[in-house]
């Protein structure tokens, strides 16, 4: 720490905090020499204290009284930053609210006096120039920390953002200039806010709208958001944000016609009011969701920003999450996936604004896991804007009862993330505020929080009275004017405005809404209540060729098992992979891993992108997969399928936080955003999609029917008893089911690897047409190099998938089969092991895989039984318990399909609470037990 380096007095270099800290340390020299560093203690001797009061950098003889006044000035200036925003006026209802303790002069001990003689390059370096001496500095601090926009973070700890932060603040370089140009513009962009809320709370009484009043400067402020990012250089603008003041933001930051809006408060028919080109809304879906669900979609541009997309997300009232479902829409706008290897991400190229409720933030864990997400490489944006619509209160409940901390907005220092408080009844702080996010998010590519901070006007709804509830609150607000009627006072006085200005630009916005409101349809007295899919979704998925020819298979088997020069992969492993090199040549046996990572080759090949992503997913949990091989010198990494030739479409394989919400999320949204992207998602076993069932009720099953959101996204969920306990036996393929209706979705249980193979070619085959559905597959473990399950090298290049598979060992004599069992996954090749252990002889038996348990297929069992003419029962096989599994889904469809005659019986483990036992060896005798069942022959 050579501070002198032959350049005169080392304490020029200091100032500010840097200076309080050499002042600190001054003192403990003062007291004991020898507890002071070496170097600083030399420094010490050779120049004194830093420089004094005066500013004479050549006086050693500054006295103590001096230092320490100068000491405490830096302590008050430094507690000011920190501290400021407990004095700040931002509270719209109660500006009492105020703990100025921690930044008086008094408790200090200081005076004014003191204060003029200390430079204010110690105090505030980069002042404006009216500052003149400490005084003037710490006065300027606080104005600047405890306006009505107040700053935290100390939290930041990276030292460049934290004293670009301090400067822009600072210098005030952060708040844009208004003209009254501008300050007209702003008030009547306040003036279309409340104008819309209050025309239809008059208009259509008691209707709930979840209206934006007492946030109104929610508007402007994301009007800055949208136009400063666009200038900045995002093509993509993508919003995600709960009900309340969506339908405000619909008409005003996405373009919604008005008399759209009004048609759906009327019920009426308003399709046809869209207006051409501009913007598409999301809800083309045929049962629809309510008006404050919805999202939008529209193109974006003014004079002096390029065209950008915005795109607000449709959002059920599951209010957070739509969070991650943004940022996944946002890093597919990001990224280049049209050539080979990683896809290309660009953060410049599209940005996430996230709205939260003051309540939601603090109170729903995925806030947390999206932040979390938010840094790590497979998942970051560049930073999402996040604002938190603070209305202080979430539904009746006050914030005293809603968290633990003094801010709805702590949640985010966890995360190193700044944030700014501000005060919703001051539009100009608001949009400075914006314009800071923006700068902050484009300098250094990390999330900002906006703390938006006003109140609620009426209820939760408009058809609750709060007074019931929150009396004291409610008081204030009926007296209190509104962000408009502020503003626009606030413009007459200082002469910018015309006293009536404001009440005739209210006039004419109403009378504007009124005309439109004239053109809305009567009411539809006969809408259609059957609500049937279109024709497209209700037919079957095409019946494509999946097969690759044996040629193309075998280049892409030999490019797999190249490394690039010099790489030297677990020993172990490679010897293992290596033994995949002659497998076409032997029509040998492939295992899981290897036909699936031939299925993502193949797909490659023929220019689909591929992203995975889950827990573990790039070795695979049951190590299985390998796709990324580690050098074991090095650690150096090497992605197999990145060295194939002739690929112009990239491929990702993350392993994810140990997140299941917030990551199915993610992906849904990615898949969304790049249609033509094969998306998957992996749980590490097919439980823990416990933890994301949210994502899959509110999304993934029902988004095409809500919204008409079209999505490809497949999920693999590790399904299958072997003995591991109740938690890593089931995927609860039950719930799949139970919301499986008007092919929303497909689900598959496997029992073979060509079967793998084959699904997910087809999958990647309809991605970008009309008949795409989300794909559910119970994966297997214990089947994963199982032999029985392994196919020849030939199936991979012949045929399609299969919906159902014949177990060859049976069924070879039509006339004498009595008994058909239907089976599906892991169980069928327990019951394939036995048959070929069996020494009794079993003609009387046929078994059938059913690999596709939905869409139901009924044409394949009903030909298949029609081979069958003496067949008396059939039975459903499952290893689940009778309440879960597919057992219940199964017995109605069954029982509609067998022949006159036949009975429908299940087999399996009886109605339980929990999915499995707990023991391995209760385990085996209960499996026992039922595959024996089916094996015996009833006399």
């Amino acid at each position: 720490m050579n501070m002198q380096n032959g350049q005169g007095n080392p304490w020029k270099h200091f100032s500010g905090p840097n200076l309080g800290y050499v002042m600190e340390v001054y003192e403990q020299y003062l007291a004991d020499p020898e507890a002071v560093d070496q170097e600083l203690r030399q420094l010490f001797d050779q120049w004194g204290p830093p420089e004094s009061l005066t500013g004479n950098t050549a006086q050693h003889t500054t006295s103590a009284g001096d230092l320490d006044k100068l000491f405490r000035a830096v302590k008050l200036a430094d507690s000011i930053r920190i501290y400021g925003h407990l004095a700040a006026d931002i509270d719209p209802l109660d500006g009492s609210k105020k703990d100025t303790r921690r930044i008086d002069l008094e408790t200090y001990e200081l005076t004014e006096a003191d204060l003029r003689q200390i430079p204010v390059e110690y105090i505030c370096p980069g002042a404006p120039s009216h500052v003149q001496n400490g005084y003037d500095a710490i006065m300027h601090l606080k104005k600047v920390y405890t306006d009505k926009v107040a700053f935290e973070f100390a939290q930041v700890h990276d030292l460049e953002e934290k004293q670009w932060l301090r400067q822009q603040i600072e210098s005030t370089d952060y708040y844009p200039t208004f003209s009254d140009s501008d300050k007209k513009k702003l008030l009547k962009r306040l003036t279309q806010v409340e104008g819309f809320e209050k025309f239809i709370h008059k208009t259509f009484v008691g209707q709930k709208r979840f209206s934006i009043e007492g946030l109104d400067a929610m508007v402007p402020l994301l009007d800055e958001l949208v136009h400063h990012s666009a200038v900045k250089g995002s093509q993509t603008i993508n919003i995600g944000m709960a009900h309340r003041g969506r339908l405000n933001v619909l008409a005003h930051i996405l373009g919604k016609p008005y008399e759209m809006i009004f048609a759906e408060f009327a019920h009426a028919p308003n399709k046809k009011m869209l207006p051409l080109g501009s913007m598409k809304m999301n809800y083309h879906g045929w049962t629809g969701d309510v008006k404050y669900h919805l999202g939008a979609d529209r193109s974006y541009k003014e004079e002096d920003t390029q065209t950008a997309r915005i795109t607000l997300a449709n959002n059920p009232s599951h209010l957070e999450v739509v969070s991650p479902i943004v940022a996944g829409y946002t890093r597919a706008a990001q990224e280049d996936r049209t050539q080979n290897g990683k896809p290309v991400l660009d953060v410049s190229k599209a940005m996430s604004i996230i709205i939260h409720g003051d309540a939601a933030f603090p109170g729903q864990g995925i806030v947390g896991e999206t932040f979390n997400m938010s840094q790590i490489n497979g998942y970051k944006t560049g930073g999402s804007i996040h604002i938190i619509a603070n209305n202080m209160i979430g539904f009746t409940t006050e914030t005293y009862d809603s968290r633990s901390t003094r801010y709805a907005s702590d949640v985010a220092k966890g995360f190193e993330v700044p944030i700014v408080h501000v005060n919703a009844d001051d539009p100009e702080a608001c949009v400075a505020a914006a314009f800071m996010a923006v700068n902050y998010r484009t300098r250094f590519g990390k999330d900002f929080v906006i703390d938006l901070i006003g109140y609620r006007r009426f209820g939760h709804n408009e058809m609750d009275e709060p007074m019931t509830t929150n009396p004291q609150m409610y008081n204030i607000i009926h007296k209190h004017q509104t962000v408009r009627e502020l503003y626009a006072q606030k413009l007459a006085d200082r002469g910018v405005i015309e006293q009536g200005f404001a009440d005739e630009l209210y006039k004419e916005n109403e009378q504007k809404l009124k005309d439109l409101f004239e053109t809305v349809p009567k009411k539809d007295e006969n809408p259609d209540i059957i609500m049937n899919p279109p024709e497209v979704v209700e037919q079957d998925l095409p019946c494509h060729k999946t097969g690759v020819s044996e040629d193309d298979l075998k280049v892409i088997n030999q490019e797999l098992l190249q490394w690039p020069e010099g790489f030297q992969p677990f020993k172990k492993l490679e010897r293992i992979l290596k033994r995949r090199e002659q497998i076409f040549e032997q029509d040998g046996q492939i295992d899981w891993g290897h036909a699936e990572t031939l299925a993502f080759a193949s797909i490659l090949k023929e220019g689909t992108p591929i992203r995975l992503t889950g827990q573990d997913s790039q070795r695979g949990t049951f190590a299985h997969r390998n796709l990324v091989l580690h050098d074991e010198r090095n650690g150096a990494e090497y992605n197999q399928l990145h060295g194939l030739s002739n690929v112009s479409a990239s491929f990702d394989v993350i392993n994810s936080p140990l997140t299941e919400t917030a990551v199915v999320g993610f992906e849904y949204g990615y898949n969304v955003f790049s249609p033509e992207t094969l998306v998957l998602w992996e749980a590490q076993f097919g439980d823990f999609a416990n933890m994301a069932q949210v994502m899959f009720d509110q999304f993934v099953s029902s988004g095409r029917a809500k919204w008409g959101q079209k999505s490809g996204l497949v999920m693999l969920l590790p399904h299958g008893y072997e003995g591991q306990g109740p938690e890593h036996s089931s995927g609860r393929m039950e719930r799949f089911l139970q919301s499986a209706a008007e092919n929303n979705w497909t689900v598959a249980n496997l029992s073979s690897t060509s079967q793998y193979f084959h699904i997910l070619r087809r999958q990647a085959s309809i991605l970008q047409k009309e008949e795409v559905r989300p794909l559910v597959i119970m994966t297997p473990k214990s089947l994963l190099r199982h032999p029985l399950a392994a196919s020849k090298a030939s199936e991979f290049s012949d045929g399609n998938f299969k919906i159902i598979v014949e177990e060859p060992r049976t069924g070879s004599n039509p006339k004498k089969v009595e008994r058909i069992v239907l089976c599906s996954g892991k169980v069928s090749i327990d019951l394939a092991e036995q048959i070929d252990k069996s020494e009794e002889n079993l003609d009387w038996l046929h078994v059938l895989r059913v690999e596709e348990l939905y869409p139901f297929p009924k044409e394949e069992i009903t030909e298949i039984l029609g081979r069958f003419p003496n067949v008396k029962e059939v039975i459903w096989l499952q290893e689940e318990p009778q309440n879960m599994g597919a057992w219940t889904y199964m017995d109605p469809r069954l029982r509609d399909t067998v022949p006159e005659g036949a009975t429908v019986r299940y087999v399996g483990r009886r109605r339980r609470s929990s999915p499995s036992e707990g023991d391995a060896i209760v385990h085996k005798k209960e499996q026992a037990r039922i595959l024996r069942t089916v094996l015996t022959k009833e006399q």
